[in-house]
């Protein structure tokens, strides 16, 4: 699954950029609606940005079986080719991938996994997430390679 962090404040360094009140709670309902849809992952991969780093701190609060995220700094890379790279190294015992990243590179790697098939035309704002089917290991993972399942924005 790829998420977006939820909404930030400014900070003088991109990086530094603390959740908003809203974006703090949009972050909870993202939590919320992973454990009710039983999409918790095995593992997650977030972006060293404070605001990543958050959104997946409220999120995991409503799922006390969610994996302790994986800080990666190529997630803030903002690169599909990046993305990909952290899904591929994702170890054979997982199920259930969670990457919590940035725009554009979230909201582009959504609508290419599937080829386009899937319906991102809206785009992908702060705090969405995509759900997607794979047919093959995390490994093989590239555009075209995958199904959109399920798309929210929870707290919406």
């Amino acid at each position: 699954m790829l998420i977006r962090h939820a909404q930030a404040a400014d900070a003088p360094v991109d990086a530094d950029r603390p959740l908003t009140e809203r974006g703090a709670r949009r972050a909870a309902a993202i939590g919320a609606w992973l454990a009710r849809a039983e999409l918790v992952p095995d593992r997650v991969v977030v972006s060293p940005a404070r605001r990543a780093e958050e959104t997946w701190e409220q999120a995991r609060s409503a799922m006390p079986a969610a994996a302790p995220p994986v800080v990666d700094g190529r997630i803030h890379d903002n690169t599909v080719e990046a993305l990909l790279a952290v899904v591929r190294d994702s170890p054979e015992d997982v199920h259930t991938v969670a990457v919590v990243g940035h725009n554009p590179s979230v909201g582009e790697l959504a609508g290419t996994l599937d080829g386009g098939r899937g319906d991102l035309a809206d785009g992908f704002p702060t705090g969405g997430v995509a759900v997607f089917l794979l047919p093959t290991p995390f490994a093989a993972v590239d555009r075209g390679t995958a199904t959109l399942d399920a798309f929210a924005v929870p707290g919406d």
